[in-house]
């Protein structure tokens, strides 16, 4: 076999392990598709067989006798609040970081990055109990502040990593222009720094909508809970219906997906840009 040859057999192997493991990531995502469109007998029956008839049911009772739509309500707004509240917080704190230096300034900075090495459920005993002294389990704004907090660290690294791509002179500009700091720091920065902002929003998205410890210890009133601990009510003592539960995980993974699509493209571009030209 010539070197051409030999070249173009490893390409193959290569393209064929690559297509292995995409079937393997696709494949549990269609089978909770497809599987949310069955009876439970038959689920029970063949559960990797595809439905022999669509039964969306399980969508209108997963929803509405499963009080699926309160627990995405609940979500949705444990979500947008913890998410507007660290984008707003993370920008204005690796702006500082990043632009101006002060007494201090590495000692905090280090404090933040110290903060994604912390093991976050480490801390959900001491959190529960000065909760429960301080009052505040089972309020609407509960989760918000823990959720704000351990998505701050790794939001403020992306963020002032990536303010070193801009430069001052854009700034300096706007300054002999006469425009104010909170002015430029919102109609000059802030949109420059869109593709960071973008990644920081879907990866604080993703977490926090995700997060399921915390939503379990600190909320316990059932109309305050959130998705992933609603999705437990329809797991019975003793039986399980997995096509309504299937249909449950179904609806759970529009919004992230949906947020996904809209952000999508300026992942990379904001993960990659302040190691380039930092």
């Amino acid at each position: 076999m010539n070197r051409k040859g030999a070249i173009t057999s490893v390409k193959a192997v290569f393209n064929a392990l690559i297509a292995a493991f995409s079937v393997l990531c696709i494949f549990p995502i269609l089978w909770v598709m497809y599987s949310s469109l069955k009876t439970q007998q038959q689920f029970s029956v063949n559960i990797l067989s595809l439905p022999t008839s669509f039964h969306f049911q399980n969508y209108v009772t997963a929803f509405w006798n499963g009080k699926l739509y309160r627990y995405l309500g609940n979500s949705a707004f444990v979500s947008a609040t913890s998410v507007v509240l660290t984008i707003l917080i993370g920008f204005i704190t690796g702006y500082f970081l990043s632009r101006f230096s002060f007494k201090g300034r590495n000692v905090l900075y280090t404090m933040f990055l110290f903060g994604m090495l912390v093991p976050v459920y480490g801390l959900l005993v001491p959190l529960f109990i000065e909760y429960r002294n301080l009052h505040l389990l089972d309020h609407r704004l509960s989760l918000v502040l823990p959720e704000v907090t351990f998505a701050l660290p790794l939001v403020i690294f992306l963020i002032e990593s990536f303010m070193k791509s801009i430069p001052i002179e854009m700034e300096e500009a706007a300054y002999v222009d006469g425009a104010s700091l909170v002015s430029t720091l919102f109609r000059i920065v802030f949109p420059m720094c869109r593709p960071v902002l973008s990644t920081c929003i879907i990866i604080s998205f993703l977490n926090i909508w995700n997060e399921f410890p915390f939503a379990l210890i600190l909320i316990n009133t059932q109309e305050l809970k959130t998705i992933p601990v609603g999705l437990t009510n329809f797991v019975g003592q003793y039986t399980v219906n997995y096509p309504q539960l299937m249909a449950g995980i179904v609806v759970s993974i529009l919004p992230v997906i949906l947020v996904y699509l809209l952000l999508y493209k300026r992942i990379i571009q904001g993960m990659v840009a302040g190691a380039v030209k930092g």
